[in-house]
């Protein structure tokens, strides 16, 4: 089962926080300040944090900006992953990576059951990556972005956790861009 080794040291991380709302404004975006507070508390580092609306080429274009970026490592996004018209947050992602890891939503999913049952269905939660960052799509609610940061990501995002994680293969999610010497 998963466990942390001590014995490695803490690598803190660069997330920025990406708010897709065409309403929230920082001071009530409560899914973005859970986030960030929950990176802050893990000794990570909030790299940047912005509020973009509805719009699947401006959710993109800030994936890019920040995946571009070497000070950004992480990206995790909240809003815009559910089923209406306006949620096109999922869409913007997978413009974006490279590769899709697939086996996040299923995660997630299977912690939202155990908190909301089969309303978990409604998630389209995703996770992915791009120009050797990593990319996560969350709800837009608190509760989510909590179940994903606790259950999931606090792990994954923590170099020391065993039997693996996202930290450790940092270095080789852009081997293919580099050049064969």
């Amino acid at each position: 089962m998963s466990r942390i080794d001590e014995k490695k040291p803490f690598m803190p991380v660069r997330i920025a926080v990406l708010t897709v709302s065409d309403t929230r404004v920082l001071d009530d975006d409560r899914s973005g300040a859970v986030l960030v507070s929950r990176i802050t508390d893990a000794g990570h580092v909030l790299a940047d944090r912005k509020i973009v609306k509805d719009e699947r080429e401006l959710i993109a274009a800030q994936l890019r900006d920040w995946c571009a970026s070497p000070d950004i490592d992480v990206v995790i996004s909240t809003g815009g992953t559910g089923l209406t018209g306006r949620d096109v947050t999922v869409e913007a992602h997978r413009d974006v990576y490279e590769k899709e890891i697939e086996a996040f939503g299923t995660i997630f999913t299977i912690v939202s059951m155990q908190k909301i049952g089969t309303s978990a269905v409604q998630s389209r939660a995703t996770g992915g990556v791009a120009n050797g960052t990593y990319l996560f799509a969350l709800p837009g609610s608190p509760g989510a972005c909590k179940d994903a940061w606790d259950e999931i990501l606090k792990m994954q995002l923590d170099y020391r956790h065993l039997p693996c994680n996202f930290v450790e293969i940092f270095p080789r999610l852009d081997e293919h861009q580099r050049r064969k010497t």
